[in-house]
């Protein structure tokens, strides 16, 4: 083996088998899988039929840009793919890594391939890299100097360049659920030859306090593992006192804030104010700016209910406001009121929708001018130009209609409101359609 190795290369230390726990060290380094079938929670991707197990089976290995949550397997899985190609593994971390350092990585690597070995290059955080460094690995990935594995918790596509995702195959890691999270723990007991002193209610409430991190649970298994007194098994209360509980999986610029943001829009859209009671406490409990929220809210009210239930609008607005006058916690309660009265009134998208079309045509016939018998006159001139010539006062006429038509001549009649059967919109509707006869009556 030693002939596969840069002179300057340390030789291979002897890996654990796959059950030996690595001595020292965090539980979750010490249970970090040996083989890639012992990974747990991306059986889509690791299992018989796995994405990885196909392209492994092929006898080469491609560019690949993991995406997932933060304690889902992406380094592990990383590395162990080098150990199934039998691969160089170099890794480097985009917060820490500038160009400079990448082309000492791409030089050794060259160096490497000549000799008979090619590299996997993993880039923990890689969407931190800017275009720039993105564009710099192109090259390398072409030529075969190196494979590239990348990992992000973002979205590859906001966050990579298109010409580096051309390159690479996406594949995506899902948070782990409480049965691969159970198994963690399970196998966590195993290594340390004792069982987790909790009691059934306590272990359920760490797996959910893990937040679908696999490196979480363990390192919160591992706590309470140092906390407990000999012969004591903890409840639910107990567990809480002794981790404190762990912040959940939130960043308020990134993939989870618009998550959640969506997910509260569309629960409101959807008319499911339980739904929306929830993602709202979700994501006040992983500290959003309320604020912001009472923002969204007020554009829920005009976007999805608008002139169904006019008073959505008036008080999704109070209660931004209650809110910038109360503060926390009090202050809360008033956003949670008008989620709950927004997703339970009726809706209409009839405003958003015709304001949209309104806008189109606003932009497409130009500066338009207005029919001279709406146009004030407050000159001489303007007078004899026939500006304000024919206006009819409404409230001079019958039912305060007079029926002229508003529109500029060139452009012509267009519909763009189109008012719902449903709240008060049905009214509406009653309304516009009586004008729209007596527009024709009166030869509007």
């Amino acid at each position: 083996m030693a002939d596969l190795f840069a002179a300057d290369e340390p030789p291979p230390r002897r890996e654990p088998a796959p059950d030996e726990p690595m001595a020292g060290g965090p539980l979750a380094e010490r249970l970090r899988p040996r083989r890639l079938a012992d990974v747990v929670g991306q059986e889509h991707l690791t299992g018989s039929e796995g994405a990885l197990t196909r392209m492994l089976e092929s006898g080469s290995l491609g560019s690949v840009i993991l995406w997932g949550p933060p304690g889902s397997g992406k380094t592990t899985v990383a590395r162990l793919l080098a150990r199934e190609v039998d691969y160089a593994f170099e890794q480097v971390s985009a917060i820490f890594t500038g160009v400079a350092d990448l082309k000492k990585v791409f030089e050794t690597a060259r160096l490497r391939r000549s000799g008979g070995r090619r590299t996997l290059l993993f880039v923990d955080e890689i969407h931190r890299f800017n275009r720039a460094q993105q564009d710099s690995f192109l090259p390398v990935m072409e030529d075969g100097t190196i494979v590239l594995v990348g990992a992000t918790t973002e979205n590859p596509s906001f966050e990579l360049n298109a010409a580096l995702l051309s390159r690479a195959r996406v594949l995506t890691f899902r948070a782990h659920d409480a049965k691969s999270l159970g198994r963690l723990l399970d196998r966590a007991e195993e290594a340390m030859h004792r069982p987790l002193p909790l009691d059934g209610a306590a272990r359920e409430m760490l797996v959910r306090m893990a937040d679908g991190d696999g490196r979480a649970v363990l390192t919160l298994a591992e706590e309470v593992w140092r906390a407990a007194r000999p012969g004591e098994v903890l409840n639910a209360e107990g567990l809480r006192t002794v981790v404190q509980r762990r912040a959940p999986i939130y960043d308020k610029g990134q993939d989870g804030h618009y998550n959640l943001i969506s997910a509260l829009h569309k629960s409101v859209r959807g008319s499911d104010p339980d739904a929306a009671l929830y993602y709202l406490c979700r994501m006040l409990d992983a500290g959003e700016d309320p604020l912001y929220l009472g923002r969204r809210i007020v554009r829920m009210a005009s976007e999805d209910i608008g002139l169904a239930d006019p008073r959505a609008l008036l008080v999704a607005n109070a209660a931004k406001d209650a809110y910038d006058y109360l503060g926390s916690p009090e202050g809360e309660l008033a956003l949670a009121q008008a989620v709950v009265y927004l997703a339970s009134a009726p809706k209409s998208n009839a405003v958003y929708t015709a304001y949209k079309a309104a806008m189109r045509a606003a932009q497409e016939h130009g500066s338009l001018l207005p029919p001279r018998h709406i146009l004030n006159a407050p000159t001489k001139l303007m007078k004899e130009e026939g500006y304000g010539a024919g206006y009819a006062y409404d409230h001079d006429a019958p039912d305060a209609f007079s029926g002229q038509d508003y529109f500029p001549e060139a452009m012509g009649r267009l519909r763009f409101y189109r008012p719902t059967g449903r709240g008060e919109e049905a009214r509406i509707a009653e309304r516009m359609e009586r004008w729209e006869r007596l527009r024709r009556e009166r030869g509007g």
